[in-house]
């Protein structure tokens, strides 16, 4: 699978409306509100490069309230327990 992290700015005056609607894409795995300079970041999981495109340009771009969009693509995935032994490594 290919994660993409995309970090939205949204209209502040529809935010959950706008998330909601995120989520609600397919290939969208989880949407979360932020502080800060971006209103929104959703996390894209698909099976290929060209789908990354289709959700985040044809759907997420489209929704009403999303004014921008930053797409970073993931190249591996840490998950807490992976770090944590990392550390331990020669402990």
């Amino acid at each position: 699978m290919i994660t993409a992290i995309v970090l939205i700015n949204a209209d502040v005056h529809r935010i959950p409306e706008t998330a909601q609607a995120v989520a609600n894409v397919d290939g969208v795995t989880e949407v979360y509100s932020c502080a800060g300079d971006i209103d929104l970041i959703a996390k894209v999981r698909v099976r290929q490069h060209d789908e990354i495109a289709e959700v985040v340009t044809e759907k997420i771009n489209r929704i009403e309230g999303v004014e921008s969009t930053s797409t970073q693509i993931a190249f591996r995935e840490y998950a807490s327990a992976d770090v944590d032994a990392g550390f331990d490594i020669g402990n």
